[in-house]
């Protein structure tokens, strides 16, 4: 659906190719995670954590060794310092980092094919019309409007995208607040689309969940912005009113910042440093966000962790399960099967010059996990049974690269663990 609402624009509204319109199912290998689009080249980086280059794309098409060697040669790239000191991203490159920008970069992808079959582009400038497009459908007044393809699809059809929280989790968030936690939901998502997803998922009375909502909170800016540039707002009828001076008591808010939230939490606890964990799925709005401007604890939701239960049974099967299942049939397959053009979200091979041997090296993707998080799991639900005061360990706990992965680490990690530990 995020495919064909982007498309949908980008061909109507900006006159690209029709061909961008239909889409091969085994197209979808092409999204992968932690992926980084150098916008003027037109080529999708695979970073090993020093900045290498381990594998590129042109457009849709792997490059080969020796044109990634010819192009970015052994050494990092240009960027690297840039983005892997802020997780961020500019006129000149966009990291993809989860599953909800995903479609995206195949979409981009496609685009720079088509841009090459009339005359290969010195530099790119595709991605102002992509910007468009993404700001068509998401725009703050698209929901109510029923503006774009994204948001009159959904509302129509929420079974069809959306999957309902387990129980188990419901009853964990229950469990955690009667033993006197404070639970927050904060979403760069307005209000309007996020009661729709929040009644679907958990319910009607998912306001009882939580005690302080903040939608629209345009992360990562909610953590690195102050009350001045970013204060927060009241909601009526899902239409933000006057700024607040300061945050006085629990409730749902909109927009505002890390700063203002954790003086409530104070006044709220009695507490003068309360401890803060935070979930979330980005690396870039979430996680390094929450780390390194508000030193909270991270915990990252890692589908990519779920790669590994999937067996598939070689005598029956002529093709994976993972790739079967997502395109046939209706049950909603969970996007975590390995795409086999990127390979593993952790490690790979940086092929040896000349004659050397390859060696396995660890993805920056990978790496960002151990630097920000404090520990990363494949979903609620894997913890969601565990005591209230169950103590996991931390990846800051010793220099391994693997300690803080519950409940096991990725097995692309553990063959010989010496040689991935952290430098």
């Amino acid at each position: 659906l995020i495919y064909d609402s982007f498309a949908h624009y980008m061909v109507t509204e900006k006159g690209y190719d029709e061909d961008l319109l239909t889409l091969a199912p085994d197209s979808l290998d092409f999204c992968c995670k932690g992926l980084v689009l150098d916008i003027e080249e037109g080529n999708f980086l695979k970073l090993a954590e020093d900045g290498t280059v381990l594998r590129a794309s042109h457009g849709t098409k792997s490059m080969t060794s020796e044109e990634i060697l010819e192009m970015y040669g052994r050494r990092e790239w240009k960027h690297f310092n840039t983005v892997s000191g802020m997780v961020s991203r500019t006129a000149k490159y966009y990291l993809y980092d989860n599953y909800f920008d995903l479609p995206g970069a195949l979409l981009c992808a496609r685009v720079v094919d088509c841009l090459d079959q009339h005359d290969r582009q010195k530099k790119y400038d595709f991605w102002k019309d992509m910007v468009s497009a993404i700001q068509h459908n998401y725009k703050i007044t698209a929901f109510k409007e029923d503006c774009g393809m994204y948001f009159p699809e959904v509302k129509k059809h929420p079974d069809r995208y959306l999957q309902r929280c387990p129980e188990s989790v419901k009853k964990w968030l229950k469990q955690l607040k009667s033993a006197g936690k404070i639970l927050l939901l904060i979403t760069s998502s307005h209000s309007d689309y996020c009661r729709l997803l929040c009644e679907h998922i958990i319910g009607n009375d998912f306001e009882e969940y939580f005690d302080i909502v903040i939608t629209n909170a345009l992360k990562p800016g909610f953590f690195s912005h102050t009350p001045n540039q970013r204060p927060f707002r009241t909601l009526e009828n899902d239409e933000e009113q006057e700024a607040l001076l300061s945050l006085d008591k629990p409730g749902w808010y909109s927009q505002g910042n890390a700063i203002q939230l954790y003086e409530l939490l104070k006044k709220m606890t009695g507490k003068l440093d309360p401890k803060v964990v935070y979930f979330g799925d980005s690396m870039h709005s979430d996680i390094f966000p929450a780390h390194h401007y508000s030193n909270w604890e991270t915990v990252f939701i890692l589908e990519e962790l779920l790669g590994d239960e999937v067996t598939v049974p070689a005598e029956t099967e002529s093709e994976p399960l993972e790739k079967k299942g997502k395109y046939e049939g209706d049950q909603p397959q969970a996007p975590y099967f390995v795409s086999e053009q990127w390979g593993s979200f952790f490690m790979d091979r940086l092929p040896g010059l000349e004659n050397a041997e390859e060696t396995l090296v660890c993805t920056w993707s990978c790496k960002c996990i151990s630097a920000y998080s404090t520990i990363a799991i494949p979903t609620l639900e894997a913890i969601a049974d565990l005591p209230l005061d169950y103590r996991f360990t931390r990846f800051s706990s010793n220099s391994s690269a693997t300690a803080g992965y519950y409940p096991s680490p990725p097995r692309a990690l553990l063959p010989n663990e010496e040689s991935v530990t952290m430098k």
